[in-house]
């Protein structure tokens, strides 16, 4: 009897002993499970932020290339709006109008240039040879004004060098005005441009003041913002003015050139018929 009381004590004491083995291997995996759950959350949200940190260089980079992305016809109109349609179409229009003038000009006075030395020798061809209809035709079939003047000198031979003279001189002045034809519109437009841009700035800093007022505080938004429009229209004034400026001088000295070619041309001119005049 008392062996079988001992043997199953031994059996509880061995049961008692597993199911704590078993109850503390339990508690183990628990651990080590919760353990790798807290791991696998850590790393993944390393991941979460090294992929943060990978987009934002490429959202910042994205950004960079839309900005230079923005065609010089986009950051000028945008400008444009931004300096007020009020003022700045004023000045765009100087702009229109000025150089449509001055491609004018440029064609008019590039039609009018002759090789004054071929002209005068062909003259001087036909004068020798007592052949004056053939000198007129010859300035009649040459395009520009110091042919026109020669054919005028021509036309007038018989009645002595004397109104051949007067008449190259008249017809010259004539010649002249005709050359410098629309530039004192392209002058007022050079003035008009910055006059436009200087009074919308000016009109401009008023409303940035009145804006100010209105909001009881100098703040640095209110103030730059209305600054950074009254002085867009100065800025595109200007550079119109300077534009419209460069070919105004252009043409100016083209004319000049013209009318020292009519000058030396008419004294060779005289100086050929006084030679074969009879």
């Amino acid at each position: 009897m008392k062996k079988v009381i001992a043997l199953l004590s031994i059996a509880g004491l061995l049961t008692f002993m597993n199911v704590n083995s078993v109850s503390a291997q339990g508690k183990n995996a628990a651990k080590d499970d919760k353990a790798a759950v807290e791991q696998a959350d850590t790393t993944a949200a390393k991941a979460d932020t090294a992929k943060a940190e990978e987009a934002a260089p490429a959202q910042d980079v994205k950004a960079d290339n839309e900005k230079e992305s923005k065609s010089f016809h986009q950051v000028l109109k945008e400008k444009y709006i931004q300096g007020g349609a009020g003022w700045m179409t004023p000045v765009l229009l100087c702009l229109i109008f000025g150089m449509a003038l001055v491609i004018e000009r440029i064609i008019y006075l590039n039609m009018a240039t002759a090789n004054v030395k071929k002209l005068l020798s062909g003259i001087e061809d036909n004068v020798s040879k007592g052949d004056y209809n053939g000198a007129k035709e010859l300035c009649r079939n040459t395009r520009g004004p110091v042919a026109s003047i020669f054919y005028q000198g021509l036309d007038r031979v018989d009645e002595g060098l004397e109104n051949v003279e007067k008449a190259i001189t008249s017809y010259g002045g004539v010649q002249m005005a005709r050359l410098e034809s629309n530039l004192t519109w392209i002058a007022l437009f050079i003035a008009l441009a910055p006059s436009f841009g200087f009074l919308g700035t000016v009109i401009g800093m008023v409303q940035a003041f009145d804006d100010i007022e209105a909001a009881g505080d100098i703040s640095p938004t209110v103030v730059a913002g209305g600054m950074k429009v009254a002085l867009l229209t100065t800025v595109f004034g200007l550079i119109v003015a300077i534009i419209l400026q460069i070919f105004y001088n252009y043409i100016v000295s083209k004319i000049e050139s013209l009318v020292n070619q009519m000058e030396d041309g008419s004294i060779t001119f005289m100086d050929i018929l006084v030679k074969y005049k009879r």
